[in-house]
């Protein structure tokens, strides 16, 4: 009982202060809307081609959106000490990482899975394309953000951490852009998705067991 109030109390104060810096906190959003919202301008009106690439472009703004916040992760708390606090603390590290990784899912990967109904219907992409989007889109979002807390955490306090982050963590994620834009590839071909869907599942299963762990103990690094 005392870990899960911790965990709820870790998110409700994560998600107030990210309530104060509003701006860093919707620009993830604005991103993915913004991108992918220009490739028909670019690419033309061309409702297959733009059905074909569909998939692939939106999980890419969806990758790319979620590394913008990641650097800023850990830094504040790393800066006013309040890392150092938790870390003293008797609390398990495990649920701290885990909390702040489904903190940064709910500012950054909720929202997309929200909108990419409306930007699937942008793509002229079918119904059912559109749901296994949104399905994938809600097993994948999360492995992003758990293995950029570790990204994040790996690189905290060190200059140009942002970049590393990115070097890091992006060869780590191509295995779920890969099997999300397959999904609805498959759906487009008449073919079942539900390989390509259970491959992430699975893939989501490892990174919640493994990503905290190898968080809490690059935070302890950090802080050693």
């Amino acid at each position: 009982m005392m870990n899960q109030n911790v965990l709820i109390l870790m998110i409700q104060r994560d998600l107030r202060l990210a309530g104060r810096r509003r701006i860093d906190a919707f620009l993830p959003v604005v991103f993915f809307i913004v991108a992918t919202s220009l490739f028909p301008l670019g690419i033309g009106p061309e409702a297959n081609t733009l059905r074909q690439i569909a998939p692939g472009i939106m999980w890419v703004c969806a990758l790319l959106s979620a590394m913008l916040s990641l650097q800023t992760l850990y830094a504040s708390d790393y800066a006013d000490g309040s890392l150092e606090q938790m870390l003293l603390s008797r609390h398990s590290l495990f649920l701290i990482a885990a909390s702040k990784a489904l903190t940064h899912w709910l500012i950054t990967g909720l929202p997309l899975i929200l909108i990419s109904p409306v930007l699937g219907v942008l793509f002229d992409m079918s119904s059912a394309a559109v749901a296994t989007l949104t399905l994938g889109l809600l097993l994948g979002t999360p492995i992003l953000s758990l293995l950029g807390g570790l990204g994040a955490a790996l690189t905290l306090g060190v200059r140009n951490g942002g970049v590393l982050i990115l070097l890091l963590i992006l060869p780590l994620c191509v295995p779920v852009l890969i099997f999300g834009a397959g999904a609805v590839s498959a759906v487009d071909a008449n073919l079942s998705p539900r390989a390509h869907l259970y491959l992430i599942g699975a893939f989501l299963l490892l990174t919640s067991l493994g990503a905290p762990l190898a968080t809490a103990s690059a935070l302890r690094i950090a802080e050693a």
